[in-house]
């Protein structure tokens, strides 16, 4: 899906506020405490509520495995310079109809500051400067107009509606879907709001140690992976 350079676990993002890398061992404690907070899990498809002992780990190596492999793009949410604390996580994997689908959670002591903003854009930036896709879509719950905010705050346009199954919810839901095409998000590069200017594409080794004190409103996103 991506170029070379994306598969290797020492690619990180960086925004003006964020770090955006490969997800470790380590965060699988920070993992279960975030994504398991109900108000988190019941607006994605895969994160269940309660978080199962166990289940973090697996996650992060399947996710690390498609990585490597390059089928998708996942990647943990750290505060720029703190890269051992987590925040959430963010993905880039096909949809059902081969189209690179971006889906994310954020913590909730995170929400409220544009932190999945910030996330979804330099993501989507990413996936436009180091792949050939002509588009990427996302699907949001209905009932969760916060994270459909966060991508229309992105680009992304209403591309209809439907019903999508919820695994980690044991039924089929209401969902929005939307989309951004690659001509609209390169006609709204030159618009880039200066918090994002400072994006920031490296390949190098983590270090620091971390720790956060904020970050945005109800950010996870139907697609959002556990």
């Amino acid at each position: 899906m991506f170029t070379r350079e994306i598969i290797d676990d020492a690619f990180v993002i960086e925004t003006a506020r964020l770090e955006l890398r490969w997800p470790r061992l380590a965060d699988a404690r920070a993992v279960e405490r975030l994504a398991g907070d109900k108000a988190v899990a019941e607006m994605t498809a895969q994160i269940p509520h309660p978080y199962p002992p166990g289940t973090a780990e697996g996650f992060i190596y399947e996710a690390r495995r498609a990585n490597a492999d390059g089928k998708a793009l996942t990647l943990a949410l750290a505060p720029r310079g703190r890269r051992c604390e987590l925040m959430g996580a963010i993905s880039l994997r096909r949809s059902a109809a081969g189209e690179p689908e971006i889906g994310y959670w954020l913590g909730t002591p995170f929400w409220g500051c544009g932190f999945a903003t910030e996330a979804v854009r330099a993501l989507v930036d990413t996936a436009f400067t180091h792949s050939e896709a002509r588009a990427i879509v996302a699907s949001v719950r209905v009932v969760n107009p916060a994270s459909r905010r966060v991508l229309e705050k992105c680009g992304f346009h209403a591309d209809g509606a439907g019903l999508l199954p919820f695994p980690a919810r044991g039924g089929v839901f209401p969902v929005d879907h939307l989309r951004l095409e690659r001509r609209i998000w390169e006609s709204l590069k030159g618009w880039t709001n200066p918090l994002f200017v400072g994006l920031a594409v490296r390949e190098r080794t983590a270090d620091a140690a971390c720790l956060v004190s904020s970050a945005e409103p109800s950010p996870a996103l139907s697609g959002g992976e556990p």
